[in-house]
């Protein structure tokens, strides 16, 4: 009978690539790791991992019993999920959250939760969606607010389920005292944006290019409200979701873009963990507190978008 823990660091590795990145991630020495998949190994008789440069790959064998790993972790899930229902609160609910998701819905959520279902013991990690999924389908989050910008798709991993919170309108944010109304103005401007490899880098680049320039990224920084205080200080223009202010009156000018885009905040668990009450009222409590509803006219969240305070050019 294979051990469920040691069956859980062969998925990892399969997911990660490397005994250091397991290690890492279970909070494990590497040389722990090592042991105990030298005794699944023994435990299979069969090789299951051939060295390949500094990464180890799974032989046929290991890439087989990968497989049954991940569906008997599945199988702890559910029934861990039924346990739940008879008893609710005896297993935390790990979120993964990004910045703006943190500062502008958890808070009213983790409210509403605590008058709902005082027992439910919440933690939460701020993790950019892309690591966050990552780490959902390696079981150290059980639920991730993620985002997703136009034409900017995120992949559909296999086994999670995702649900739609809301829409986030995004618009120019500019300093108070500029006069600029279109990206176009804005080709000799620096700009902050996030990191590279990030949706949201990918999505502002695409704005600029189709406007006609190469936009000036003198500030790549994933901390947005960085990018609040860079654009308050006449220092750079950016893209800005309308959840980066979370409530309170904008620092910044802001004008409306064509066709006010927006992006699609989403929720994902793992579909083997649904059954779990505790994921099922965090998941409501979510929704519920989400600053924008289906139907109503998109605002800044808290604000009228044509404040005489933060006026919003209408394009």
């Amino acid at each position: 009978m294979f051990e469920l823990r040691r069956l859980r660091l062969l998925h990892e590795l399969e997911l990660r690539g490397t005994l250091a990145a397991v290690a890492e991630a279970l909070s494990y020495s590497p040389s722990t790791i090592s042991q105990q998949l030298a005794q699944l190994e023994r435990e299979a008789g069969v090789p299951l991992f051939v060295a390949d440069g500094r990464r180890v790959r799974l032989t046929e064998h290991g890439a087989a019993l990968a497989a049954h790993a991940a569906r008997a972790l599945e199988l702890d899930e559910g029934i861990r999920g039924e346990l739940e229902a008879l008893r609710p609160g005896i297993a935390p609910v790990r979120i993964a959250a990004m910045q703006t998701a943190a500062q502008a819905i958890l808070p009213s959520a983790l409210a509403l939760l605590a008058e709902r279902a005082p027992n439910i013991r919440v933690e939460v990690a701020q993790l950019p969606p892309e690591e966050g999924l990552f780490e959902l389908s390696a079981r150290k989050f059980d639920l991730v607010i993620a985002e997703q910008y136009p034409g900017h798709t995120r992949a559909h991993e296999a086994g999670l389920e995702r649900a739609t919170l809301g829409e986030d309108v995004i618009r120019l944010a500019l300093p108070r005292e500029s006069r600029e109304t279109t990206l176009a103005d804005l080709a000799e401007r620096p700009w902050a944006m996030e990191p590279e490899g990030t949706a949201a880098r990918q999505w502002a680049v695409q704005q600029c290019r189709a406007a006609g320039f190469e936009p000036d990224v003198r500030f790549s920084l994933s901390d947005l409200t960085a990018h609040v205080g860079l654009i308050d200080s006449g220092l750079a223009v950016g893209l800005l979701p309308d959840l980066v202010w979370a409530g309170r009156v904008p620092p910044v000018r802001l004008v409306d873009l064509p066709s006010t885009p927006t992006r699609e905040i989403f929720t994902a668990v793992r579909g083997s963990s649904t059954s779990r009450p505790g994921i099922r009222s965090v998941l409501d409590a979510l929704r519920d507190a989400f600053p924008i509803r289906e139907g109503e006219p998109h605002s800044v969240a808290g604000s009228s978008p044509n404040s005489a305070q933060t006026p919003a050019t209408q394009e």
